[in-house]
């Protein structure tokens, strides 16, 4: 008769007939003392479950040196502390979350953020129509300055130069948003702005 070492090797060397009996012989037993951490049984069901699974995958991984018995009580053991652990840690931010005073000054850093993009969209907008063409074509396309002449029929040189002056023009609409931006905007792929460092802007004038 073999020994639940003899399985557990057997296990190792991917025998799923050994596994399957692995698992009929301590599914229930260990199920009954995980629920003596937790009290919902088919949460202590499913932590048996995704104990045996990773068993498997880790099979040839596990080196036990103790009876075979006690590995897989010490384990689920530990895998339900650990939940646990991390269900504490969960409950206390979620509670921090639902005490953080919930008033207008708290909020005012992401009111002038929001007042930041509502600027930005502004300033854009406001940009000459062929120099806002050029832009978007460039930050919200992601086009390369020569792809842009070719679109539109123009020089590369043109459309540099009509990024330049849109870049001039929109630091100027937006220098009193300074000390909200890490660096400067680019328009994303999506609809929207993102703050970028300055070393984006800085080579983005030049590598096209």
């Amino acid at each position: 008769m073999k020994t639940d070492h003899d399985i557990f090797l057997l296990i190792r060397e991917g025998n799923k007939e050994a596994f399957e009996r692995l698992f009929k012989t301590y599914y229930a037993p260990l199920v009954l003392f995980a629920r003596t951490f937790l009290a919902d049984r088919d949460e202590s069901e499913e932590m048996v479950q995704g104990f045996f699974v990773k068993l498997w995958e880790d099979r040839t991984k596990i080196d036990i040196n103790i009876s075979v018995k006690s590995y897989l009580f010490r384990a689920i053991r530990n895998r339900c502390l650990n939940h646990l652990k991390h269900e504490k840690i969960k409950q206390e931010y979620q509670t921090a979350i639902q005490n953080l005073p919930l008033s207008e000054k708290s909020l005012e850093p992401f009111f002038m953020e929001l007042g930041l993009m509502e600027k930005i969209e502004k300033s854009i907008a406001a940009l000459p129509p062929r120099r806002k063409e050029i832009f978007l074509l460039s930050r919200e396309k992601g086009l390369k300055y020569r792809e842009i002449a070719e679109l539109l029929n123009i020089s590369v040189k043109t459309v540099e130069t009509q990024m330049g002056q849109a870049l001039k023009e929109l630091r100027e609409q937006l220098k009193a948003f300074r000390h909200l931006m890490i660096g400067f905007l680019l328009i994303t792929s999506k609809p929207g702005i993102r703050v970028v460092p300055p070393s984006v802007v800085n080579t983005s004038t030049q590598q096209h």
